[in-house]
């Protein structure tokens, strides 16, 4: 592990961090702060001002904070009447040391599903490191989103990251791995992307089923 996070560092060295930004073309369609139904409603940001950071580097302002102090994310779409949410990650998921699944299931999940929504899509190529800790609250996520037809999937996340959830089990509760990795998702509109991971989620069923 020692050896990862030298590595990230050794990238975030390299990177301007404060460059890496949410995705923004989906912004005509849906802002979070602008939607009453959202946990981020009325959030005000000073875009000349950065106070977020991973590993001491500061991060672009337009990241949300709630409650990690190194994780951080940006909901890039919801629609109530389908019952989805799709989500941006940046930074360390740190559960063992920061308890982040905590904080994202009760701030975050939680007054979503208050909501109606059941269908998570947590777009996870930024996430640069999971650690783990027991997986009680991805198993009561899980139940919740199970009990209305829903899932919750992790894509393109990095292999070590894969590996790192795998380790902690969170496979009998997050669709994540190869299966959902290389989604060319920036170019396309959220229905496509909501679309194409429920349809690999199904065939993976089918998959298990005449396995």
């Amino acid at each position: 592990m020692r050896c990862v996070n030298k590595f990230l560092r050794s990238v975030f060295n390299r990177i301007v961090m404060h460059d890496i930004a949410p995705f923004h073309r989906w912004q005509q369609a849906y802002l979070a702060h602008e939607d009453e139904r959202s946990p981020f409603f009325g959030q005000k940001k000073d875009r000349m001002y950065y106070t977020c950071a991973v590993y001491n580097y500061y991060i672009h302002p337009d990241w949300d904070e709630f409650g990690s102090s190194t994780l951080y994310m940006k909901v890039l779409y919801v629609h109530y009447d389908y019952g989805f949410a799709i989500m941006e990650l940046i930074g360390e998921w740190n559960d063992c040391l920061h308890n982040d699944i905590m904080y994202l299931k009760r701030r975050v999940i939680e007054p979503m599903i208050a909501e109606g929504i059941y269908k998570f899509v947590l777009i996870c190529e930024n996430v640069l490191n999971f650690h783990g800790s027991d997986d009680c609250y991805y198993e009561e996520w899980y139940e919740e989103a199970v009990e209305e037809g829903g899932w919750i999937c992790c894509i393109n996340t990095l292999p070590h990251v894969a590996e790192e959830m795998a380790d902690t089990r969170l496979q009998f509760f997050v669709h994540f791995g190869e299966a959902f990795n290389d989604i060319a998702w920036r170019p396309q509109k959220p229905h496509w992307l909501l679309n194409t991971v429920e349809q690999r989620i199904f065939q993976g069923s089918r998959q298990l089923r005449s396995g």
